[in-house]
């Protein structure tokens, strides 16, 4: 999996690099179909934000992590992605599965009303 890593008013360095990529292994060997993510790293207002997004199964899936620092925002990040992974992934399993047609039971009356009983 590739992981694109883009800073808006930070610097991207090695570690945080070998950083991300551990912390994505994880969603890496759960969701093997996963070719790239796209991560914006960047800092405002003493708050550091992490911006993850990827295409699963056709559907675009984004996540977003909040905090004070750049590590337990990245944290964050992955733990919103992984459940919006698993989400999607569940949707595509429940729509493998036909679901019952309820069928209305054929009424005795109607049908005895259909049939022509009258000797002509």
């Amino acid at each position: 999996m590739k992981i694109n890593v883009t800073g808006h008013n930070t610097k991207i360095t090695d570690n945080i690099i070998k950083h991300l990529e551990e912390k994505f292994a994880k969603i890496a060997s759960h969701f093997p179909s996963i070719i790239a993510l796209n991560v914006i790293v960047s800092e405002q207002h003493a708050e550091s934000n992490l911006e993850v997004s990827t295409t699963y199964e056709g559907a675009q899936i984004s996540a977003r992590g909040t905090a004070e620092t750049l590590y337990p925002a990245i944290a964050n990040a992955v733990k919103k992605l992984d459940a919006a992974l698993t989400h999607r992934k569940g949707q595509l399993k429940a729509d493998r599965h036909t679901k019952p047609v309820s069928t209305t039971p054929e009424i005795a009356h109607e049908i005895i009303q259909e049939m022509k009983l009258v000797n002509d």
